[in-house]
């Protein structure tokens, strides 16, 4: 019976085919006209230009270009009372409107637009739809224009038979169930003759429908698992296509997904990232409106938490913050809905602080679709679905982890079964949470979904099933009982590797856009409180705060999109930056006064520091505003002085042209001493070899050597992945080195009271490195001010550091915070995180010893043993074939100590490399400290004011050692009232008591806290 059964599944097979020709009769071509556009047009605009005649099989458009198609499609007499469809292929996908109205896309999962469930002969719809040339320098090709009669009983009998054929194949082939169904599957093929009329079909369809009936109505019994369905559609707002093309994927998108909300009232679809729904709303009006009446009734659900779906690798701790509040307030002020969960589906990773951003955000539940995707990678597999995530706070959030499954994830039995089969808990689970719909690209569910869900709702065989919104499945789950399974720290995704560092500039522009937001946050906010300044910049900060976010997307900063992507994203980051700078430069302007002669040096972090500063280039020689006078070091024609500077506040100096200046310009004494082959101050000596690479290491004090091999040693790999070329470090690739065998020339280039540096000028393969290797006086970080002229193609690039420090583990910067992971691969786990993410600073540390790498724009990096291996350039060449390629300039220092890393400044001196002060003309006004902790461990990151009031600002601050302190906040200025907020400045539980002179605050480990003060004023 079982070779039966494969010659009758055989036959079906071959039905299932050639279905199309049985479904559809195509009764008219149409005419349509063409013009081109390299814009894009609203609907009015498109109908008012005129286009040209266009055939089929005729080549069009250019690259990024669209095109506009316009005809009439005249109902013919035998389609009178039938359902016709029109079929339209431009060779790229296309927004289809009809009578002025949208309908629906043609893509490849959705090749059909229904014009009408009963035809009038001689009815004329008005096409006009907008198509996507591309950018590959191949032109498409318009193929078809054709009005389609659809035999609706035929088109139900093929989802019958795929559902039972997929229900056949997923189950024990000696099963009772399969047994019946090979039985119906005899009739059918007794039953069918495919070469009656058409007109004969549907009874046909009608017979063949009727056999299988009894097999679609076995339901399960009362122990069967139950799948959460969840209508989505993943759209990358950019990735293989530029933002310009999202403008018409999301419009297609909620067009197909809007018409079978009207034709399914059972189907809810779920669509996130707020910034998708902007575009809608500022592009297509009419749309959205419809969108807005499916949110109110319940249809539509937007959730997702996040104003686009991000990276969480890269952005800092407050940029993830202000995708939860600005993405929260749009869906909270256009539909009146609170996102609940953060949903990213496709993001390469997820940082061990995010369970304490997601609670303190008011967002509960996470899901992701990424973790089990791990392409080629083989990899100690994650082990939960459903499982409580805890951060490195302790905070935690109920957790759901799906799988892709088959792509493009259709509604059918083989994804059901293959949802609840390939589970990883395989105890205390009995649902799941599964999405469903096109995606990447966009698009959503067609119809063929939705059919499908109606017939295997409870069909015996398959896990039951529901159309539900994620919260859904989140709440019956939370009735049943949540498993005991708790996950604790990052997840780490085991793939992807190469996203902390290809496309370096989109690190770098992130990076210095998040540093001047927070600058001109802080300024703009101290001016305001001190009353200097009459308005705060609050829209402008926003919109440029929702800049930086969007160019956060998890394709975007990755660095895993194709060049105009990332050239459009390049440009952005300058925007940012300027105009951060800018907003920044006005309030600094507001805090001084018109004094010649004199420049304020502001500092905006909340401790004292030191800095060497450029003078004013006239400047000869320079003092305090209580007349001392400052050393100066002359480095060609420029000159430099250091300078004190108060915790969140500013130190006035002048020009000194008197003759004390002269009498005191005797020359100082050096201090700070460099050779080509060394530097040295008061504290450590530096030894360098002709390479340019670093010897030794002694701390003066102890006599102790901190290297074991050399430190700053560049080092090269070929980089050949096995597939995704940008997103991917291969495990194998230390087993690529390269040889750089060409030393380099090395120049004494400053030495004297404030600090010395070399020049190391050295070809790395085919590119080159200048490098300035700067000492400052009484310091212990050495830092790398370095230029690369990048002219790879496949290779990697790091800088190593062989220290003489034993750890098994090292400590790596995220957000608020820091984690811990292994130096070694003894568990499979251990050896999956060969390359990791960091922020700003990583360590190792043994005892009260430390060595600390700091960088100004670099994450990615591999600890092993005793070196650590800072990842500084890469060379991919897809999906862009020049990734990478120019000039680029970073600093990375070193710093090593043996005071205890808890008593340590390596936190504070990464905030310094990336902090720079402001030095503004004129004299400041007030130079007290506006705020200061008196705990170093207690980070100030950021000030601001209240996102919904004049009167009140707000001091976001975390502890950043992982061990808890009680520490006071001192305020300059008065408050009337203070309380502490969740990170969307809502007031929460509990008092703070107020100190004179500000408040005591306690903290536990890596804890943010939120503090809004209401100004006097």
């Amino acid at each position: 019976m079982m070779k039966n059964a494969k010659e009758v599944l055989f036959h079906i097979a071959k039905w299932q085919r050639e279905k199309e020709r049985y479904i559809y009769k195509e009764t008219g071509k149409m005419e349509l006209s063409y013009r081109p556009s390299d814009t894009w047009l609203s609907y009015e605009q498109a109908a008012s230009g005129a286009g040209t005649p266009i055939d089929t099989g005729t080549k069009w458009g250019q690259n990024w270009q669209y095109g506009w198609f316009s005809g009439k499609a005249v109902m013919p007499e035998e389609a009178a009372g039938k359902r016709v469809v029109l079929q339209l292929n431009f060779g790229g996908d296309g927004l289809i409107y009809v009578n002025g109205k949208l309908a629906g896309a043609s893509d490849q999962q959705h090749p059909y637009i229904e014009l009408t469930e009963q035809a009038a002969a001689g009815e004329a719809y008005e096409i006009l739809a907008e198509a996507y040339a591309g950018h590959q320098d191949e032109q498409p090709v318009y193929s078809k224009a054709a009005i389609s009669i659809v035999n609706e009983s035929m088109y139900q009998f093929f989802i019958d038979l795929n559902v039972l054929v997929q229900l056949r194949n997923g189950l024990e082939l000696g099963s009772l169930r399969v047994s019946e169904i090979d039985k119906g599957f005899r009739k059918l093929l007794a039953a069918i003759d495919w070469s009656v009329s058409w007109d004969e079909l549907e009874v046909m369809a009608l017979a063949g429908r009727e056999i299988m009936r009894p097999l679609l109505e076995c339901v399960n019994g009362s122990t069967v698992p139950k799948l959460f369905m969840m209508g989505q559609s993943h759209l990358d707002i950019a990735w293989l296509w530029p933002i310009e093309e999202t403008k018409r994927k999301i419009a297609r998108t909620f067009s197909n997904q809007l018409a079978l909300l009207r034709a399914y009232p059972e189907y809810v679809y779920t669509q996130s990232q707020p910034y998708l729904f902007q575009m809608v709303k500022e592009l297509y009006p009419e749309l959205y409106e419809e969108i807005k009446s499916y949110i109110a009734a319940g249809r539509i659900i937007p959730e997702g938490g996040a104003w686009v779906e991000p990276d969480t690798n890269i952005p800092s701790g407050e940029s993830l913050v202000r995708q939860f509040l600005y993405g929260k307030q749009f869906f909270r002020e256009e539909f009146g809905t609170d996102s609940k969960l953060l949903w990213l589906p496709d993001v390469f990773g997820y940082s061990g602080n995010l369970p304490q951003i997601m609670k303190k955000s008011g967002v509960d539940y996470f899901a992701s679709v990424k973790m089990y995707q791990t392409y080629e990678n083989v990899v100690d597999p994650f082990p939960y679905n459903t499982f409580h995530w805890e951060g490195i706070d302790g905070s935690t959030v109920l957790t759901h982890l799906m799988d892709y499954g088959p792509f493009p994830n259709p509604a059918d039995v083989s994804y059901a079964l293959f949802q609840w089969n390939e589970r990883i808990q395989k105890e205390d689970i009995s649902t799941r949470l599964v999405q469903f719909g096109y995606g990447d690209g966009g698009g959503g569910a067609n119809r063929d979904d939705l059919e499908t869900l109606r017939r295997i709702g409870n069909l015996e065989g398959v896990p039951q099933t529901a159309i539900t919104g994620p919260l859904d499945y989140f709440e019956d789950l939370q009735q049943r009982g949540v498993p005991d399974a708790r996950y604790i720290g990052e997840l780490y995704y085991p793939a992807h590797r190469g996203t902390f560092t290809s496309q370096a500039r989109m690190k770098q522009g992130n990076r210095r856009g998040e540093t001047a937001l927070r600058e001109a946050e802080l300024w703009n906010t101290i001016s305001y409180v001190r009353g200097k300044l009459a308005a705060y910049p609050q829209d402008e900060l926003r919109e440029t705060w929702k800049k930086l976010l969007l160019n956060q997307f998890h394709d975007i900063l990755p660095g895993t999109s194709i060049p105009r992507v990332h050239e459009e994203a390049d440009a952005q980051f300058a925007e940012i930056e300027a105009e951060a700078s800018r907003i920044a430069s006005d309030a600094l302007i507001t805090l001084t006064d018109k004094q010649e002669d004199v420049v304020s040096v502001f500092n905006s972090l909340a401790w004292e520091r030191e800095s060497v500063i450029e003078l004013p280039s006239s400047w000869e020689h320079a003092e305090t505003i209580d007349s001392k006078q400052l050393t100066i070091q002359t480095q060609g024609a420029k000159r430099f002085a250091r300078v004190t500077i108060p915790a969140l506040g500013s130190r006035v100096i002048g020009r000194n042209a008197g003759p004390e200046a002269e009498a005191g310009a005797q020359a100082p004494e050096v201090s700070v001493t460099a050779t080509s082959r060394s530097l040295e101050n008061s504290r450590i000596r530096v030894e360098l070899n002709e390479y340019g690479e670093i010897t030794a290491i002694t701390t003066k004090e102890t006599g102790t050597d901190w290297n074991n091999g050399f430190c700053n040693r560049f080092r090269m790999y070929r980089d050949q992945t096995s597939i995704f070329d940008a997103w991917e470090i291969d495990r194998r690739y230390e087993e690529a080195e390269m040889e750089l065998p060409e030393t380099a020339s090395i120049t004494v280039i400053s030495e004297g009271p404030l600090f010395a540096a070399v020049r190391v000028e050295r070809r790395l393969n085919q590119s080159l490195l200048t490098q300035e290797i700067y000492l400052e006086a009484g310091s212990s970080r050495v830092e790398f001010r370095t230029t690369v002229d990048w002219k790879e193609k496949n290779k990697l690039l790091k800088v190593g550091f062989d220290t003489n420090l034993h750890a098994n583990e090292a400590l790596h910067e995220i957000q608020f915070g820091y984690v811990k992971r292994p130096n070694h691969a003894s568990r499979p786990h251990d050896g999956d995180r060969y390359e990791v993410n960091q922020h700003k600073w990583s360590a190792l540390v043994e005892g009260n010893r430390y060595f600390a790498l700091l960088n100004d724009c670099k994450y990615g990096l591999n600890v092993k043993g005793k070196q650590m291996n800072l990842t500084l350039l890469r060379a991919p060449v897809y999906p862009d074939a020049n990734a990478d390629i120019g000039i680029h300039q970073f600093t990375y220092a070193l710093q090593i100590g043996h005071d205890g890393f808890i008593q340590s400044s390596v936190v504070r001196d990464a905030y310094e490399l990336n902090t720079p002060v402001q030095i503004v003309p004129g004299a400041a006004l007030e130079q007290e400290t506006f705020l200061s902790c008196d705990q170093s461990n207690i980070i100030v990151d950021t000030i601001k004011r209240a996102e919904h009031s004049n009167q009140e600002w707000v001091v976001r601050l975390y502890e950043s050692k992982g061990t808890s302190v009680n520490c006071n906040l001192a305020v300059s200025e008065d408050f009337a009232e203070v309380c502490e907020t969740n990170m969307l400045e809502q007031p929460i539980d509990g008092e703070i008591i107020r100190t004179e002179g500000g408040i005591r605050l306690n903290f536990k480990p890596f804890e943010v806290k939120t503090i809004k003060f209401t100004s006097v004023r």
